[in-house]
C-alpha cells in the first residue's frame, strides 16, 4: 500500500502514514476543514524509490493543481516530541517532476543533521523511524498562523495564544518576521492586527472543540482564504507543557511549590519513590507542626501551600521561612502569589495552615525544648545524633526469616506505616540551622553576608563532607592501582568490584559505610552504589586527577575550618565594640552553629538506611514477580505502587502494562531540562507569568519565548553551517529557523532579533529546557562574541555585562 487518501490516514495506521498524517486523516473524520489530499506511506519509503505511477494518479485526482507536500515521519506530532520543523515541507509545488522531486526532499530530510539531534535528544532510535508524506491541495491565504489551546509560555490552560501573520503561515512558524500575537481569555476585544474579533471567536471555538476530541492541548495550524474561509492544516499535542496539578473540588486556585529542589533533585521520581517521598515528607512537616499535601506533579513533589497562603497568621512569616530550603526564586513567586486577589486571607471554615491545635501546641513545646537543650550543651546534643542515627541503622535492617514475596511485603508495609519518633536528629538539626540564620539580622550593618558565609564555612560533623574526604583518602591510597583506576572506564571498574576481580583498594569498606547512598538517592526506585559504584569509580578518578596538593578536597576544608575560625574571632570582637548585646548573642549563635549546623546532613543520612532495606526487599519481591512472569525485569516493581503489588503476589494481578505505561512516562520527564519552582491549579507557572523587570543599563528588552535564566558567554552566529558554539555558550542571531536547531543542543540559552513564541526556534528551545528571549532590537549588533550575558527568559531581557 503504496498512497492512500488524506480521510482514511487514522491513529492505527501510524507505522504506515506518520503522526501528521494520522492527525490530519482524525480531523477529516470529525468533520473538520481540511485541504484534500493524499499520503504516500512508508512502506514507499521503505521501497526506496517513489511509486511514480502511483503518486501520478493521485495527484491527478486532486487536480493537478499546486500542492503542499508535507513530512509524516512515525516520530512525528507525538504527545512527548513535536519535531516541530526538524523535517521538510515544500509548498507551491506543481507538475509530476517536481511532486516527486519533493517527496524525495522530505524523504532525505528524516537524517538531516537537525532530526537526527533532536531524536538522539529524545532517545529516539532513528533506525526504527520511516517517513511517510503528505500531499494537500495549496491553500493560498489571506493570513495564516499557529493557535496554542494552552499558553505555551506560562502553562495557562485556561487561556489560548494565537500568532498570525498576511499571507503563508511559514513567517509564523520559521520565525523570519514580527507577527501579531494574541492571547485568548474569554475577553472580547477590538479587531487589532490581521485578524479580526471573529476571527479570534472561531479559533477560540475550534480550539476548544479539538483539545476536547484529542483530550490534550493542541498546537494547530491555520489559514484563512480569501474567501474568508478558515482551513487547519495540523493539529498535534503541545508537547513542551509541564504537567497540570491534578483537578480538586475546589472552587479557587491553588498553588503548589516544588519540593525536590530542596534535595538537589529536579528529575522524577519512580512512582515507588514517590509514596515513601511523600509519607516522610508530610511526616516531617508535621513534626513541625506544618501540615501540607504532597502532591505528584510530572513525577516532581509539590507542596500545596494554598492553605497556609491563604491563612492571615502563617502567610506572615511564609516567605521568609521559605529562605532556608527554597531560595529567592521561591520566595519571589510566594510573594507574587500572596499579592494575587485570589490567594487573599480567607475567614472561618478549616484550615491546614490555621490556627495551632493541641497536636501542634505539643510539637512546638517539644521543639523549644529540644532546641534550647541543643544550644545549651551541643556537644551531648550531637553524641546524641549519631546515636540515633546508629539506631535507626541497626533498627532498619530485616529479620533473617522473611522468606516469602508475602513475608517481605509485611515488612515493606510495616517499615512504611512506622511512627518513629526524631526528635533526637531533628531539633539539634533545626538549632544548627537557626544558629546560622539568625546572624545576618543581628549583624546587619557590621558584617556583610560573604562574610558571614566565611563563618559558617568548613563547617565540621558534616556527614556528607566526611564522605568525600573518606573518598579522597581512599585515591590517596591507591598506589600501584593509579594507572588502573584512571585508565579503566568507570563501569568497567565497577562490573570488576561486583564481581571480585578487582584489586583491594579500600572501596569494600567505603561502600560499607556509604554504599546506602547515590545519585537522587531520596528516591527508593534509584540504585544505591552499593548496587552500582560506578559514579564512585568516576569520582575516585577525578580525585586522581587533582596534581596540586592545595587543591585536595581535604586542603581546602582544612583551609575552609582556618578562615573560618580567623573570621568568626574577628567578627565577634568588632560586633562586640560596636553593639555589645547584638555582638554577643551572634558569637553564641555562631559558635553553637560551628558546633550544630554540619548536622543537617545526619537526619538525611539515617533516613537513607530504611530505604535502603526498603528496596532490597522490593526487589526481592520483583525477582519473584519476575520469575512468575508477572514482571519483566525485577526493577520494574519500582514503578508499581504498593497496593499494586499487593494484587500482583497475592492475586496474580498482572501489572506489566500499567508498568510499560509508566516506564514511558517517567523516561520522557527524564528528558525535562527546566522544572517549575511553582504551579497554579490552572497550570501556570508562576515565575513566568511574574511582571518583567525594568530595563536599565546595559539590559536589551525582548519578549520572553522560554523560560529560565542562564549566564554565558554570547557568540553571535550568522550561519550555522559554519558556527562553533562551546558549550555554555548563548547563542545570539537574527533569526533561527528548523537548521539551527542542532546548535541549541550545545548553546544555554538563544537571543534572536525577530520570531515568536511559537516559531520553530522557541518551540524547539522550550523543548530542550534552554531560556529563549526573542524581538530584541540589534540583538546581534549590540552584543559581540565572548561578552558575558544573563538571558532571562521568563522576563524577557538580555544583560550584556
Amino acid at each position: 500500500m503504496y498512497v492512500i487518501p488524506l480521510s482514511e490516514a487514522t491513529t492505527d495506521l501510524l507505522d504506515l502514514v506518520g503522526g501528521k498524517a494520522a492527525g490530519l486523516g482524525e480531523l477529516i473524520r470529525r468533520g473538520e476543514r481540511v485541504p484534500e489530499g493524499f499520503c504516500v506511506t512508508t512502506e514507499a519509503h521503505r521501497l526506496g524509490v517513489v511509486p511514480a505511477a502511483d503518486v501520478v494518479a493521485a495527484y491527478q485526482r486532486l487536480g493537478a493543481g499546486p500542492v503542499a507536500v508535507r513530512s509524516s515521519a512515525t516520530a512525528e506530532d507525538l504527545p512527548d516530541a513535536s519535531f516541530a520543523g526538524q523535517q521538510d515541507t515544500v509548498l507551491n509545488v506543481t507538475g509530476d517532476t517536481e511532486l516527486i522531486a519533493a517527496i524525495e526532499k522530505c524523504w532525505a530530510s528524516l537524517h538531516s543533521d537537525r532530526a537526527t539531534a533532536y531524536r538522539d535528544a529524545r532517545q529516539i532510535d532513528s533506525r526504527h523511524v520511516r517517513m511517510a508524506v503528505v500531499v494537500q491541495r495549496m491553500i493560498t491565504p489571506t493570513v495564516a498562523g499557529v493557535l496554542f489551546t494552552a499558553n505555551p509560555l506560562t502553562g495557562r490552560r485556561d487561556e489560548m495564544a494565537v500568532d498570525a501573520s498576511p499571507g503563508l503561515g511559514t513567517t509564523v512558524v520559521d520565525g523570519a518576521a514580527t507577527v501579531d500575537h494574541y492571547v485568548l481569555d474569554g475577553v472580547s476585544r477590538a479587531d487589532t492586527g490581521c485578524l479580526t474579533s471573529a476571527h479570534l471567536a472561531d479559533l477560540r471555538a475550534t480550539g476548544e472543540r479539538l483539545q476536547a476530541h484529542f483530550g490534550c492541548p493542541q498546537d494547530i495550524e491555520w489559514a484563512i482564504d480569501a474567501q474568508d474561509v478558515r482551513w487547519l492544516l495540523q493539529s498535534r499535542p503541545i508537547t513542551t507543557l509541564f504537567p497540570q496539578p491534578p483537578a480538586t473540588d475546589k472552587p479557587l486556585p491553588r498553588v503548589y511549590l516544588e519540593f525536590g529542589h530542596v534535595q538537589g533533585m529536579l528529575r522524577p521520581v519512580t512512582p515507588m519513590g514517590m509514596a515513601t517521598l511523600r509519607t516522610q515528607i508530610t511526616a516531617m512537616l508535621a513534626a513541625l507542626g506544618v501540615r501540607v499535601e504532597i502532591v505528584d506533579i510530572g513525577g516532581r513533589l509539590y507542596g500545596d501551600l494554598t492553605d497556609l497562603a491563604r491563612d492571615r497568621s502563617s502567610r506572615k512569616r511564609l516567605v521568609k521561612l521559605m529562605a532556608v530550603d527554597f531560595g529567592p526564586r521561591a520566595q519571589a513567586v510566594m510573594q507574587h502569589v500572596l499579592d494575587d486577589p485570589r490567594f487573599a486571607p480567607t475567614n472561618g471554615g478549616p484550615r491546614r495552615g490555621g490556627a495551632p491545635g493541641a497536636a501542634s501546641l505539643r510539637t512546638a513545646r517539644r521543639a523549644v525544648v529540644g532546641i534550647l537543650r541543643a544550644l545549651a550543651r551541643p556537644d551531648t546534643a550531637r553524641i546524641r545524633v549519631f546515636e540515633a542515627v546508629e539506631q535507626l541503622r541497626t533498627r532498619s535492617i530485616a529479620p533473617a526469616d522473611l522468606r516469602t514475596a508475602a513475608d517481605r511485603l509485611r515488612f515493606v508495609r510495616a517499615t512504611q506505616d512506622a511512627d518513629d519518633s526524631a526528635d533526637a536528629i531533628m531539633w539539634p538539626i533545626v538549632a544548627g540551622m537557626l544558629a546560622a540564620a539568625l546572624p545576618a539580622a543581628l549583624l546587619k550593618g557590621l558584617a556583610g553576608p560573604n562574610e558571614i558565609h566565611t563563618v559558617l564555612g568548613g563547617m565540621p560533623h558534616n556527614v556528607t563532607i566526611e564522605m568525600d574526604l573518606a573518598l579522597w583518602r581512599l585515591a590517596q591510597g591507591a598506589g600501584e592501582h593509579r594507572r588502573l583506576l584512571l585508565d579503566t572506564p568507570p563501569a568497567e571498574l565497577a562490573t570488576r568490584y561486583l564481581r571480585g576481580t578487582l584489586p583491594d583498594i579500600g572501596m569494600a569498606a567505603f561502600l560499607g559505610a556509604y554504599g546506602h547512598r547515590g545519585v537522587a538517592e531520596v528516591d527508593l526506585g534509584v540504585p544505591r552504589w552499593e548496587e552500582d559504584p560506578t559514579p564512585v569509580f568516576a569520582a575516585v578518578a577525578n580525585y586522581l586527577r587533582v596534581t596540586d596538593p592545595l587543591q585536595g578536597p581535604d586542603e581546602r576544608f582544612r583551609q575552609a575550618a582556618a578562615a573560618a575560625e580567623t573570621a568568626l574571632a574577628e567578627l565577634i570582637g568588632r560586633a562586640r565594640r560596636r553593639r555589645p548585646v547584638r555582638g554577643t548573642l551572634a558569637g553564641f549563635l555562631l559558635r553553637r552553629a560551628r558546633s550544630l549546623a554540619g548536622l543537617r546532613e545526619a537526619g538525611k543520612f539515617a533516613g537513607l538506611y530504611p530505604l535502603r532495606e526498603t528496596r532490597r526487599q522490593l526487589l526481592l519481591i520483583g525477582a519473584d514477580l519476575h520469575g512468575t512472569g508477572l514482571l519483566d525485569q525485577p526493577d520494574d516493581i519500582m514503578f508499581l505502587t504498593l497496593d499494586e503489588v499487593h494484587a500482583a503476589v497475592h492475586q496474580g494481578v498482572d501489572p506489566r502494562a500499567t508498568v510499560s505505561s509508566r516506564r514511558a512516562v517517567h523516561r520522557r520527564e527524564l528528558r525535562r531540562r527546566t522544572v517549575p519552582v511553582a504551579l497554579l491549579s490552572d497550570g501556570t507557572d508562576v515565575e513566568a507569568a511574574l511582571p518583567a523587570t525594568a530595563a536599565g543599563d546595559g539590559t536589551l528588552a525582548g519578549v520572553g519565548a522560554s523560560a529560565g535564566r542562564v549566564t554565558g558567554p554570547a557568540r553571535v552566529v550568522h550561519d550555522p553551517g559554519t558556527a562553533h558554539v562551546e558549550p555554555g555558550d548563548v547563542l545570539v542571531a537574527a533569526t533561527t529557523d528548523p537548521g539551527w536547531t542542532p546548535l541549541f543542543l550545545t548553546a544555554a540559552a538563544l537571543v534572536t532579533e525577530t520570531g515568536a513564541v511559537m516559531a520553530h526556534g522557541p518551540t524547539v528551545a522550550r523543548e530542550y529546557g534552554i531560556p529563549a528571549v526573542i524581538c530584541v532590537p540589534d540583538a546581534t549588533r549590540t552584543i559581540t562574541t565572548g561578552q558575558l550575558v544573563t538571558v532571562d527568559g521568563g522576563a524577557g531581557t538580555v544583560t550584556v555585562h
